[in-house]
């Protein structure tokens, strides 16, 4: 039966329809299309003296208490009522035993866990948050990847528990509008509901599905060993009972290079485009990893001090494997033309930055349109300059150890998916000849 609301001049309205209620159970409407639910007590009359008029005045002595409780103030869809019912249920039941402390006159009375259950979504937040790691930003990804599943048709496995706030004119404005997807995506956030018991092995099966008809290359690997990360701190806080993901992996294949790459003739195509308002330190940045095949991560760090000049080598550790393996500190034999990207240091100062980069999403949107306006109809990220790189040195004759070492790499298992790729560009090179009619 649908509640009453009877609107008061603070914007609230009360839920409790006993009058004998005490505390009596209410609502305040707030501006996002949420009610705050609350806790009205009454503790009787008392006599106020009123100094302007010298007379006694009777007040009466009320405490509200808000229960961080919200439901949808105009639901749309049987999963917001049912949110709702939920919700209310657990309101009704606290009212129930804060009536009854007030009666046996207790006071200090704390919401027990098993009564307002937590939401995991809010407690990979909660660790992002506090996460201090390289891997922060992984972290941050797999649970607005795991937002995204939940939000795709196909990812809701649990129809009235996992429940979704947005309309469906709402969800294609997201995807036209790059620019608000992040705030768009928590604000979906806000309407799910993921408690402890809805992590199945079943809801895993699925999101690794997910994740491997999304991602290329590595990142569903990626993204799924952070979210099994946060699973694991799950645990530990006795969040939940059991790993869900046990038994469920996503296997990585080091044989298979599935990222695009850029042809010698394609580079070289890249490197003499230009346009208006190009950023030319990225520019710079991004034609050094095709050379030297540098990660993102190592490029935007490398200072003047990693450049023995007199010998033209370039000495960094890699920050992915910094602490971690034995081959994490790289040498690169530079030559004139790699020289020529770096330039000088300002001033003789060898701390400086060679390549002074925005952030990472920045450096993105300027690489699609350079590819763009070059003619390249390729998805190039900043890492296919690392597996290009790989791919023409071993197409031009360099032996597999010394390409695993130019890249940092501490066995050939990863150094070999580039041969893979050498052969399919061979392949490729023989079907582009003219067929022969014999």
């Amino acid at each position: 039966m649908a509640i009453k609301k009877n609107y008061r001049a603070d914007n609230t309205y009360l839920i409790s329809t006993d009058t004998t209620d005490n505390p009596k159970l209410g609502a305040k409407v707030l501006n996002d299309g949420r009610e705050s639910l609350f806790l009205d007590f009454y503790f009787g009359y008392s006599k106020v003296f009123n100094e302007k008029t010298g007379k006694e005045t009777i007040k009466k002595n009320r405490r509200r208490e808000y229960l961080s409780l919200y439901l949808w103030q105009a639901p749309r869809t049987q999963l917001e009522r049912q949110q709702n019912k939920e919700l209310l249920e657990i309101a009704k039941k606290i009212r129930f035993e804060r009536e009854q402390e007030l009666k046996e006159d207790k006071l200090g009375y704390r919401l027990k866990k098993e009564e307002v259950e937590i939401n995991y979504l809010d407690f990979m937040a909660e660790y992002h948050a506090s996460y201090t790691k390289k891997d922060a930003n992984q972290i941050r990804r797999a649970r607005t990847v795991f937002i995204d599943f939940l939000i795709d048709p196909k990812g809701k496995l649990l129809p009235g528990k996992i429940t979704g706030s947005m309309a469906k004119e709402e969800k294609e404005a997201i995807r036209q509008s790059n620019a608000k997807k992040e705030a768009q995506r928590e604000r979906k956030a806000q309407g799910l509901v993921v408690r402890p018991q809805h992590l199945t092995k079943d809801l895993m099966k699925a999101f690794t599905e997910y994740l491997i008809n999304r991602f290329t290359g590595e990142g569903a690997h990626t993204v799924y060993g952070r979210f099994k990360k946060m699973i694991l701190a799950a645990l530990d806080k006795d969040i939940i009972a059991k790993n869900p993901c046990r038994g469920v992996s996503i296997k990585k294949d080091y044989g298979q290079l599935k990222k695009e790459i850029l042809s010698q003739e394609e580079i070289v195509l890249l490197a003499n485009t230009h346009y208006e308002k190009e950023n030319p330190d990225i520019h710079r940045a991004f034609i050094f990893c095709l050379y030297c095949g540098l990660r993102w991560c190592d490029v935007k760090d490398l200072t003047y001090a990693n450049v023995d000049y007199s010998n033209k080598l370039l000495k960094f550790e890699q920050s992915k494997t910094k602490a971690h393996s034995a081959a994490s500190g790289v040498v690169i034999p530079l030559n004139d033309g790699l020289l020529h990207l770096i330039g000088q240091p300002k001033d003789g100062n060898r701390n400086q930055i060679i390549f002074p980069l925005p952030s990472h999403t920045m450096c993105l949107k300027a690489l699609r349109h350079w590819v763009a306006r070059a003619g390249i109809e390729k998805h190039i990220t900043w890492h296919c300059a690392r597996h290009s790189c790989g791919t023409n040195l071993l197409s031009n004759g360099a032996n597999i150890k010394t390409v695993a070492s130019i890249l940092g790499h501490s066995g050939l298992s990863h150094t070999e998916k580039y041969t893979r790729a050498v052969d399919s560009l061979k392949q490729a090179a023989i079907d582009s000849m003219p067929p022969l009619n014999l």
